[in-house]
């Protein structure tokens, strides 16, 4: 069996996404929403992968948006399993933005989410094992 550092290692999820015009806002810069649902999408597959079972969002805490991110511009979510408990696990999901024409590298987003593993009647399960 995998110990659980190795499976958090194992677990990291990294997307990338092209910021269109449709998932900004009228500042031309990506949507605050647009971004809680990319950042919600990248940390549950990073604690299904961690888990390897159902898991479900349970909560959210400090979003912290340092800086806008513009149209035309790409993300990267990393999403990393932060702490373990029993039933659960916090990831923490950075967004860096990168520019498309040159290699400036900027974090400008970092929120932390919180899942439960849960059965077929939705009650909380150990996370491991």
């Amino acid at each position: 069996m995998e110990s659980t550092q190795e499976l958090i290692n194992k677990s990291e999820t990294r997307i990338f996404k092209a910021i269109f015009p449709n998932t900004t806002n009228h500042y031309n810069t990506l949507f605050g929403g647009t971004a809680l649902h990319m950042m919600d999408e990248a940390s549950f597959i990073c604690a299904t992968r961690f888990s390897r079972k159902k898991v479900v969002t349970i909560s959210t805490d400090k979003i912290d948006f340092e800086k806008p991110i513009p149209e035309g511009t790409i993300i990267e979510l990393v999403a990393r399993v932060h702490k373990v408990g029993n039933t659960s696990c916090t990831v923490k999901v950075d967004i860096y933005m990168e520019h498309m024409h040159n290699y400036k590298r900027e974090l400008t987003v970092t929120g932390y989410f919180k899942f439960v593993a849960v059965n077929a009647q939705m009650k909380p399960i150990s996370i491991l094992g």
